[in-house]
């Protein structure tokens, strides 16, 4: 749980300290007095209701006496003081400011939880947002975020993909410079599945820099040292684990070659040049 002084954006003196901080709860905020407020602020509404609806004036008059009982809330000390926030981390304070649209002080009875939750979930980083009033004056945001997985190039511009395959952002992304790169038209919505195969072979996975979407059937994955892995577009796991085991065995990936084609499941094919002669190694004749 992030918690700060939302107005100044700097924490409590007392949590900067490492201790809890203390407040004065005035009487009138105390249990009793909360249970008090709330069943007169009831009667009063349904004694309004009564008598609007006696006198033909619902709607506007039940409107009227809403608000007339928020203001008087405030007058009670029911206004928003602080704000605590949960599973903040890429969102930057000001992002939440602007959205959340708070003011110190304000009735907290009128803030109007949808609208501000709506606002939150449109922001680059949210993927869901909740929003809560903890009388007598605490808002308490929860925000769950997306998490990057790759980096989607088209037409030569970079953007930031989640695992759903949208987009988070397409600028300010240098730092997670370190994600595969996956290129092609359909290739955000099929990098989750393509990043589970990868990662069943962890050292293969730490050599794989991009990968290529071909056909929108399956994916040339591009290794360090320029290796291009052609991998099947049906049964790509087992291609990959079949990769997995020449390089355990006999060291593939540091002989000098360039292209790694195991769309046939019975063997592998080398090439040393993208474009040169192909050599096959059927898995008998294994040396």
């Amino acid at each position: 749980m992030m918690i700060f002084n939302w107005f100044s954006g700097k924490k409590p003196a007392s949590s900067l300290r490492g201790q809890p901080r203390r407040r004065v709860v005035p009487m009138w905020r105390r249990r009793g007095a909360l249970i008090v407020f709330t069943f007169l602020m009831l009667a009063a509404v349904a004694g309004g209701a009564v008598w609007t609806w006696n006198n033909g004036m619902i709607g506007r008059t039940a409107d009227q006496a809403k608000w007339n009982l928020i203001a008087f809330s405030g007058k009670l000390g029911f206004t928003v003081e602080d704000v605590l926030v949960v599973g903040r981390s890429q969102t930057t304070r000001d992002e939440l400011v602007k959205a959340v649209r708070l003011a110190r002080g304000a009735p907290i009875l009128a803030y109007d939880l949808d609208e501000a939750r709506a606002r939150i979930e449109v922001l680059p980083w949210v993927a869901s947002a909740s929003v809560e009033r903890m009388l007598p004056d605490t808002i308490l945001l929860s925000v769950v975020e997306r998490q990057p997985m790759a980096l989607w190039q088209s037409k030569g511009r970079f953007s930031l993909i989640d695992r759903s395959g949208k987009v988070i952002l397409d600028q300010s992304i240098e730092r997670f410079t370190d994600l595969l790169v996956v290129v092609g038209k359909d290739a955000p919505q099929n990098a989750a599945a393509l990043l589970d195969i990868l990662q069943t072979q962890p050292h293969l996975m730490d050599l794989a820099r991009s990968a290529v979407r071909v056909g929108e059937r399956r994916w040339n994955v591009r290794l360090k040292g320029d290796i291009d892995v052609r991998l099947p577009a049906e049964k790509a796991a087992a291609a990959w684990s079949r990769l997995a085991e020449y390089e355990n065995r006999h060291g593939i990936l540091s002989r000098d070659v360039k292209v790694l084609d195991l769309r046939l499941p019975d063997r592998l094919i080398v090439r040393k040049t993208p474009n040169g002669p192909e050599v096959k190694i059927p898995p008998e004749r294994e040396t």
